[in-house]
């Protein structure tokens, strides 16, 4: 017997096709992890394909774990394991080998998203730029993934004192920041592999030689520079096989662009394989949902069949306000319970995160235990933080931007302001780093007798916690607090006893990877911490709250979706797109298994202010209630009009075409000019 064996008809086809590029459609419910995971032990098991051959990459670590495990579980113990992970921790993979060839060293540390704002708000402040951190590090993570570095962006025409101009100037800062003290960010673990591969020929031909089979999942969710990497991995061959669903591109906002899998099968000639049969979701939610998508006019097209027979019909609630909207919710949820239903089995979703707030108060009236998807992640907790800008100082001591974090914490009278004097004092001498000033004659001078005295000290500690952790990583967890009054500190706050739990549990982690790799280094513990999402692990006794680009992959036997109004959901302002909202609602819908209910209300308070709505042109389009009179958008823009765009800021039109939500402008800001859609823009009046 074959592995195929276990597979339909067009999943078998899908997963038996060896060379060449393959596109999966593959949608929602339809088998995809199935079908991948079954075609890679099909390669590896019954084709002969060396694992280390192979190469698959995915967008979570929820989901490169769970093909981990399905794969291996039908792989021999005694097979050498295939590389199965995100494409952020192939580049970390990558780098550990090739970061040399960037003249630097492989020791590098991962920094998350909040310490980059850290470090950008502190060069924002030095140049004096107006812009916000939040603002700057959008911009510059959008640079990273078109690829445009510095350099580049100095080539093209930018008006001096611009708000590009600007942008480009804390970003060269930033960059030279991080290869001072040799962090990388997440951005960076794709940008810097693709660097290396274009730069270095050979080695991209020894690497796509290396990985002769490469799988991608969940494809219409990349990116320009995760398809440029990709195209450096397959200079010598092209066996691609890419797994996905159009319908299901809702990433459009963070830089994903759906037309690289809607022009895959002409870009690489590929074989296109369906898969429609939907072992999810009942016939009427199908229903529901394939109506909904046929509007969608940028689309492959398909159709999905349910393989799960006839169910309820979807349920549309009307309520006056969202408070009586979540009584209703509520009231439902408490009936499907009291029959015996888990609560982790029913979801509440959101297209606006503001709507949590009557999610939470009505859930709490009610007595409904739940959970809110999409709260502080447990390692960017500021005790956590603390942690780790500690291990991984100790890890690197020219790491300035983790000294900074622990230099006075606990308190040791060495504030922000001693450091400037410091640092500003290192640049006179010469001196690389603060460690090394310590050291220095001048450090007394700079800091007085007293805060010197300190440093060194501090120092000194160090030192001695570093030799600690050089012989045990072990050894060192054991006696941290004994040299650092850290969980101290923290246990006299109001909220210590939480806070100190969560030590424990950090402590618990790192702990559990010594335990699985006795060899495992620190760094690589704290660069594994930087690739978790707040979604990797939702397992909960509670009913689960979260926003639909959160529920993306998920399913539950009832699904509630709130906040079907016009402009709301759809939403209608500036940037958004109305097939990719259109695709939200798709995505939504087709997290249900069993029942589906769809909720708008007739008032809702936003932004302070309470309006009256209409009901969702989606309700309208799933032919759920009848045609509500909704508003056409308009095409109307003239070369000439002035505009505005949420990251380059205003501009002015320069040509126009196309129609709907085809329609298209050139625009010039100051100097920059870009193509793009006119959803992604406003007027200025």
């Amino acid at each position: 017997m074959s592995i195929l064996d276990s597979l339909n008809a067009k999943q078998r086809q899908a997963a038996s096709v060896i060379d060449g590029a393959l596109l999966i459609l593959a949608g929602a419910g339809s088998g995809k992890t199935r079908t991948i995971t079954t075609r890679l032990v099909y390669l590896v098991q019954e084709i002969g394909i060396p694992p280390s051959q192979t190469l698959t990459l995915t967008f979570t670590n929820r989901a490169a774990s769970e093909m981990r495990h399905r794969a291996l579980a039908m792989i021999p113990h005694s097979v050498e394991t295939p590389l199965l992970c995100t494409f952020h921790r192939f580049g970390l993979l990558f780098l550990r080998f090739y970061m040399r060839l960037l003249g630097r060293l492989n020791n590098f540390i991962v920094i998350d998203s909040s310490d980059r704002k850290k470090i950008l708000r502190d060069l924002i402040a030095s140049l004096k730029v107006s812009a916000s951190d939040d603002q700057i590090a959008n911009e510059i993570s959008r640079f990273k993934n078109a690829s445009l570095l510095p350099a580049a962006l100095r080539e093209q025409d930018i008006e001096e004192g611009s708000h590009i101009a600007e942008t480009l100037c804390v970003y060269e800062a930033y960059q030279s920041y991080l290869q001072a003290n040799n962090l990388v960010d997440f951005d960076d673990l794709l940008l810097l592999p693709f660097q290396i591969l274009s730069d270095n020929p050979d080695v991209a031909n020894d690497v796509s030689l290396q990985y002769r089979y490469i799988m991608v999942d969940e494809y219409q969710d990349t990116n320009e520079l995760q398809n440029k990497l990709l195209d450096c991995l397959l200079v010598a061959h092209k066996n691609i096989c890419v797994v996905g669903d159009d319908d299901q591109a809702i990433y459009g906002w963070r830089g994903a662009n759906v037309d690289y899998i809607l022009h895959f099968q002409e870009r690489f000639g590929a074989q296109i394989v369906r898969l429609e049969e939907n072992y999810r979701s009942t016939v009427q939610i199908l229903d529901v949902a394939n109506k909904l998508i046929a509007h969608n006019t940028n689309r492959l097209g398909k159709t999905l069949v349910s393989q799960m027979g006839e169910g309820k019909d979807v349920t549309v609630l009307e309520n006056i306000a969202d408070y009586s909207e979540i009584d209703d919710i509520a009231h439902r949820i408490t009936k499907l319970i009291a029959n015996g239903t888990q609560p982790n089995e029913i979801a509440i979703l959101f297209r606006l995160n503001a709507f949590s707030r009557s999610i939470e108060e009505g859930l709490t009236r009610a007595r409904i235990p739940f959970r809110l998807i999409g709260t502080i992640r447990f390692y960017e907790r500021r005790e956590i933080k603390d942690y780790l800008a500690y291990f991984r100082f100790l890890i690197n001591f020219k790491d300035s931007f983790s000294l900074n974090a622990i230099i006075d914490r606990p308190k040791r009278g060495i504030g922000r302001a001693s450091l400037r004097k410091a640092f500003a004092r290192m640049q006179e001498f010469n001196i690389e780093t603060f460690y090394e000033f310590s050291h220095h004659e001048e450090m007394s001078a700079t800091l007085g007798q007293k805060r010197a005295k300190i440093v060194r000290e501090f120092f000194a500690t160090l030192e001695t916690l570093h030799t600690i952790l050089t012989d045990s990583i072990a050894d060192f967890l054991d006696q941290f607090e004994n040299y650092i009054p850290l969980r101290a500190y923290y246990a006299q706050l109001e909220d210590g006893m939480e806070r100190v739990a969560n030590i424990d549990e950090l402590f618990g982690v790192i702990r559990s990877r010594i335990a699985e790799n006795p060899e495992i280094l620190l760094e690589e513990i704290l660069n594994e911490f930087s690739l978790y999402s707040n979604v990797d692990d939702i397992d909960s006794e509670c009913v689960l709250c979260m926003s639909i680009h959160n529920s993306k992959g998920l399913e539950f036997e009832h699904v509630f979706v709130v906040g079907l109004e016009e402009g709301f959901f759809p939403l209608l302002k500036t940037g958004s797109q109305l097939e990719e909202e259109r695709r939200l609602g798709y995505v939504a819908c087709t997290r249900a298994k069993k029942t589906l209910t769809l909720s708008y209300v007739d008032r809702r308070y936003f932004h302070g202010k309470e309006s009256n709505l209409r009901p969702s042109r989606f309700l309208v389009e799933a032919d759920l209630i009848c045609d509500a009179s909704i508003p056409q958008e308009s095409d109307a823009y003239q070369k000439g009009d002035l505009v505005r765009h949420n990251v380059f800021g205003a501009g002015k039109v320069e040509s126009v075409w196309g129609r709907g939500e085809s329609l298209k402008l050139k625009i010039n800001f100051g100097g920059l000019t870009r193509d793009l859609l006119a959803s992604a823009v406003s007027k200025i009046v």
